[in-house]
């Protein structure tokens, strides 16, 4: 594969340009817009105008957690243990709703004051007395991760109310402030629903439910589908050579009747945020799996990092047979559901096949959600970006958004 430089993906960021907080009204945010070359901007809440007509609105549903939480040893050293995804059970939902005990892949800061031993944080419930004690035993190690048993003895309690107690929500490294109260409410989109991220797919933050009515009735449809968005979203590419960047694997749900929507909708979809994108254009890959083998399993239910470069465009079919086979998959088998995971890497050099325009915000530099941005835009993505810094234009997850049509 040909070299991909990612100093070539790099712009100069003042960090007086980085949000820390959010607008105080979601849709007020400014909003650049992207079409064939020309750049204007408006504001947020007038996004309907120069959405495709005949569109299907996809977002993500995902929740975030309060993944983060802190403990204290008996010395008063503080120990920092981050929650980055299930792993027995691994179903997200089944380790949510746990009662008694879960084990998560976890970064865990200060982690030379652990060296063994059970760490306990005792917590009271909103409306009882009676302690409450959550255990934390590493089991092992797997490069910077570890593998965190949780228990607790709070009876009927769920993982998921344990961390609404304990937990904090993990707002992004680089607003370089601790989370507060009104992050709760704000790091959300006004759509979540489906717990298990551990950052917000942010592009949904400027959405209001006011809005959402609005570009319903103009005849813009909508739908959704579930990617948990890991802290691999924030992790900066550090190799030299773009393609030497492991990607990370993110797990996604899209419902049967999302795909429907989609084949109904072809050259009209809009990605909401960059989790969205990856999910919609791991569907053909996923369909190609499925055209192979006639039917779902584990195995095939995986994209890899470069799979969408590994074939030649002319002997792979076109997108409509492909949702079709995943579509008559799904209900030979009696599932309303496709479960799978994506490694998928977006760079330039890749050809979409659903996705025509992206509601995104302005991401970091030498990232690779601006190498995702380069391969939609090409290299105008330069001009977009200075566009955004001389015209006072916020950056990353409480930053502005823009919206963006594809460059074929």
């Amino acid at each position: 594969m040909t070299p991909l430089p990612i100093d070539k993906f790099d712009y100069p960021l003042p960090e007086e340009r980085i949000a820390k907080y959010p607008l105080p009204e979601r849709d007020h945010s400014k909003l650049l817009v992207y079409n064939d070359g020309i750049i204007t901007e408006d504001r947020f809440f007038n996004i309907g105008e120069y959405i495709l007509q005949q569109a299907l609105l996809v977002y993500n549903n995902t929740r975030v957690i309060p993944a983060r939480m802190v403990f204290h040893k008996p010395t008063g050293a503080q120990i920092e243990i981050f929650c980055l995804e299930p792993q027995q059970p691994r179903d997200y939902q089944l380790a949510l709703s746990a009662t008694d005990t879960c084990i998560w892949k976890c970064m865990v800061g200060n982690l030379k004051k652990w060296k063994e031993g059970i760490l306990t944080c005792t917590f009271r419930l909103p409306d009882s007395n009676t302690p409450c004690h959550l255990h934390a035993e590493r089991l092992s190690t797997q490069g910077n991760t570890h593998m965190i048993r949780f228990a607790w003895d709070a009876m009927g309690l769920s993982f998921a109310e344990v961390l609404e107690q304990l937990g904090e929500i993990p707002i992004p490294p680089y607003l370089n402030r601790p989370s507060e109260e009104s992050d709760k409410t704000t790091y959300q989109t006004v759509y979540s629903h489906i717990k298990g991220s551990v950052a917000a797919p942010t592009a949904g933050l400027h959405f209001t439910n006011e809005l959402l009515n609005r570009l319903h009735q103009q005849g813009i449809e909508t739908t959704e589908l579930t990617l948990h968005v890991g802290a691999g979203t924030f992790q900066p590419v550090k190799t030299d050579d773009a393609n030497l960047h492991v990607m990370h694997t993110e797990i996604i749900a899209v419902p049967l009747t999302t795909l429907r929507l989609l084949r109904e909708h072809l050259d009209h979809i809009v990605a909401v945020g960059t989790t969205s994108m990856r999910t919609l254009e791991s569907l053909y890959w996923l369909g190609l799996h499925v055209m192979h083998q006639h039917t779902i399993t584990t195995e095939n239910m995986h994209v890899s990092q470069f799979e969408p470069y590994e074939q030649a465009d002319a002997d792979l079919p076109d997108t409509n047979q492909v949702l079709t086979a995943l579509i008559d998959v799904l209900e030979q088998l009696g599932q309303d559901t496709l479960h799978a995971e994506t490694q998928i890497m977006i760079r330039p050099g890749y050809r979409f096949r659903l996705v025509k325009q992206l509601i995104t915000n302005f991401h970091q530099p030498r990232s690779t959600l601006l190498l995702l941005v380069s391969a939609f835009v090409g290299d105008d993505w330069k001009a977009i970006y200075d566009y955004a810094l001389r015209h006072d234009f916020r950056f990353l997850s409480y930053g502005d958004s823009s919206l963006l049509t594809r460059n074929d």
